[in-house]
């Protein structure tokens, strides 16, 4: 097999790994990747805007919105009019969220980061710089994309080919 053939079937186990581990994600608590990091950000940050909220996960705010509609109709999130500022609102957590959040299993980025972080600082340039190079021979360095890891529906991604 040629190298840059070894290239695509890693980069191909990459994408099924993800996949699978989003289907066990979906399966076992009936959230997304990305519901999952919205909800954990909320807890995280707490009383929080849509804005703040969507700058901490790298999402854009209409991402956020949509997804925070989601929630919110399976009463998991629920978004409430700042007192001091009547032009915010901030999402919050409601006990079933919080319930099911703790129940949730990790995102598989966490086993990521926990193994990258074991490197040493030169590999993991190294990695990061050969990640994005394979980025922009896709072109795709210019999609909008949170640091977290789901396969979504080829109709939901916006081709910028």
């Amino acid at each position: 097999m040629e190298k840059h053939e070894e290239v695509l079937v890693a980069i191909r186990q990459i994408i099924r790994a993800i996949d699978l581990h989003s289907k066990k994600l979906s399966k076992e608590s009936g959230l997304t990747g990305p519901q999952l990091i919205l909800m954990r950000s909320i807890r995280e940050l707490g009383q929080v805007t849509i804005k703040e909220l969507s700058k901490h996960t790298n999402m854009s705010q209409a991402t956020a919105t949509t997804i925070l509609d989601r929630l919110e109709r399976n009463e998991l999130v629920q978004r409430i009019r700042s007192q001091t500022d009547k032009r915010k609102v901030h999402a919050h957590l409601t006990d079933k969220g919080k319930q099911l959040l703790e129940e949730a299993p990790l995102p598989l980025q966490h086993s990521f980061v926990n193994n990258f972080q074991k490197l040493e600082e030169w590999e993991q340039s190294l990695l990061l710089s050969s990640v994005q190079r394979i980025s922009s021979m896709m072109n795709a360095e210019d999609y909008d994309v949170a640091p977290m890891l789901e396969i979504g529906s080829i109709t939901n991604a916006e081709y910028k080919g």
